[in-house]
């Protein structure tokens, strides 16, 4: 048997192998937690901007804040970056999952995502900061994907993206992200769309919920045999 005979059983094989981690993750009710907490996380973000939306229309105003960091640098418009990267990073620990074929860990994955998005909803009502002075807000093709752009506190960019960093172990896997949160901060202080407290809360919220997800869920991550990731 030549190579390209191989060739096609390994292919074959590869997806045999997907469809048996997702048959398995399908029967896991923890990946249906998790889930449900991620789902449920987004749409109280969404839920708490329209709050935030009706509460403007009505004629009330946001507070806008001075930064030291923000008040010190010029405005680049680099909004595509901080959208696209933080996209990217979502992709990416996709890519990880199947590829490192870590389907167990994406119950404990989801889970600690949608924590994070669930306290960011209701921080972001508890403490309604106005957007940044000069904030131009998302340009094409990312300003369809939220139909308001309130609430900044803590950043759901570096966040997000910090948590996706959190919980992967490969270390290639680990830089990349990395690289990615680094355009994301960046951009971020430049384009004037967060606070200097925004993104820092980020960071320690991802690292408080990877931490408190370590130690009270480690039920969701039935893949890890060696410890805390």
């Amino acid at each position: 048997m030549n190579l390209s005979d191989k060739r096609p059983n390994k292919i074959l094989l590869f997806f045999l192998e997907i469809f048996h981690s997702l048959v398995s993750l399908f029967r896991n009710k923890f990946f249906y937690i998790g889930l449900v907490a991620m789902i449920g996380g987004t749409e109280l973000n969404y839920a708490s901007q329209s709050y935030l939306h009706n509460y403007m229309s009505e004629g009330k105003t946001l507070p806008m804040l001075s930064d030291l960091i923000l008040d010190h640098l010029p405005l680049i418009n680099l909004s595509f970056f901080y959208d696209f990267f933080c996209l990217l990073a979502s992709i990416i620990i996709g890519i990880y999952v199947i590829h490192k074929k870590e389907y167990k860990q994406l119950p404990f994955i989801l889970l600690l995502l949608g924590i994070y998005e669930v306290i960011r909803g209701v921080f972001i009502v508890l403490t309604p900061f106005g957007n940044p002075p000069m904030f131009l807000g998302s340009g094409p093709p990312f300003n369809g994907f939220s139909k308001y752009e309130l609430g900044v506190y803590p950043s759901g960019h570096v966040g997000t993206v910090f948590l996706c960093l959190l919980v992967a172990r490969d270390r290639t896997y680990k830089w990349i992200i990395f690289i990615c949160l680094l355009i994301i901060i960046i951009s971020l202080f430049l384009s004037h769309s967060h606070y200097s407290i925004d993104i820092l809360s980020g960071l320690f919220f991802a690292y408080a919920i990877r931490s408190f997800g370590n130690k009270y869920f480690t039920k969701f991550d039935q893949g890890n045999k060696e410890g805390p990731p």
